[in-house]
């Protein structure tokens, strides 16, 4: 290639309408080759450079750091891979922004009382915030020694996902649960307060005892009994309920007989509730996704009605 053909660094920067420094700054880290050098040392770059130099002020505009441009002009087809990661980390800061949006909207629209509350608990919270903190309060809930592949799979029902974009309300739902289950975690003894000190019958160590085979019937059991729920069915005997009784009979390796049911009802009558974190649960869900804890106390409630009706 003659020299005649060859662009100082000024004219390939003015021809493309950037600085010498920005031609300078990606020469520099091997995004824009020279083609040559002047016989005083100068850089010379040949007519393709400017070509490259727009597609890298395009990449550039995308936002898309330097190391990532450089993968795109070594290879055409990083460009997919690269544009998949740009569009990923983009939605996560749009949903973190999302939940900062509706904390500030949750701190104007409240009493100067409430906001000191409110600032406390938004204050424990990341943005977007994690779930961790429950998955570690289900863990320590639940009965020791489960099989992991049934934890992981309670862990999917009990532990709701924060929205992405989520309502004030929503927030404040999620701030709220975030701060139950971060006290500690032995239980907990009524629907208003914080963690307490008392764990259901079926979770302390009983000879005999199998709490897996619990677990697993009762997830079948709040399946069918959450379609009921989403139909607005009221308590009632059927399916669920059989499920549910089966699955306490038979991890005590007894069978399902109208004095069990009796005293199954009184078990579970003088068990520790978490209320609370049911209820804010469904808050964030919605009661098109009925939670565990609203299964769990319909079917008790239809236990109840048959054993009153049976009784009568």
């Amino acid at each position: 290639m003659s020299d005649d053909a060859l662009l100082s660094i000024g004219e390939l920067a003015e021809r493309a309408g950037v600085t010498v420094k920005t031609v300078r700054f990606y020469s520099d880290r091997g995004l824009l080759p020279e083609a040559a050098r002047s016989s005083g040392g100068h850089r010379r770059y040949g007519p393709e450079a400017l070509d490259r130099l727009r597609l890298i002020r395009s990449l550039r505009t995308l936002d898309l750091p330097v190391p990532e441009v450089g993968r795109v002009l070594e290879r055409q087809d990083a460009l997919e891979d690269v544009v998949a990661g740009r569009l990923r980390e983009l939605g996560s800061q749009l949903t973190a922004l999302r939940w900062r949006e509706a904390a500030l909207r949750l701190l104007q629209d409240c009493s100067p009382d409430e906001r000191v509350d409110r600032l406390r608990l938004i204050g424990a919270m990341a943005a977007p915030p994690s779930t961790a903190a429950l998955a570690r309060f289900w863990r320590r809930w639940l009965p020791p020694r489960l099989p992991a592949q049934l934890v992981s799979s309670i862990l999917e029902q009990a532990v709701p996902q924060p929205p992405a974009d989520p309502t004030p309300a929503q927030a404040l739902a999620f701030a709220r649960l975030h701060d139950f289950v971060s006290g500690p975690c032995d239980g907990t003894a009524d629907a208003g307060a914080g963690v307490g000190t008392g764990q259901p019958e079926a979770h302390r160590r009983i000879e005999g005892y199998r709490p897996a085979v619990l677990y697993e019937g009762l997830s079948e059991a709040h399946a069918l009994a959450a379609a009921d729920l989403r139909a607005r069915r009221a308590p009632r005997e059927g399916e669920a309920l059989d499920c549910f009784v089966s699955a306490h009979a038979c991890a005590r390796g007894t069978r399902d007989t109208p004095a069990f049911r009796r005293l199954l009802s009184g078990w579970l009558a003088a068990d520790p509730r978490i209320d609370r974190y049911w209820q804010l649960a469904a808050e964030l869900s919605g009661p098109s996704a009925p939670t565990p804890g609203a299964a769990h106390d319909w079917l008790r409630a239809a236990l109840d009605d048959q054993i009153a009706r049976t009784a009568a």
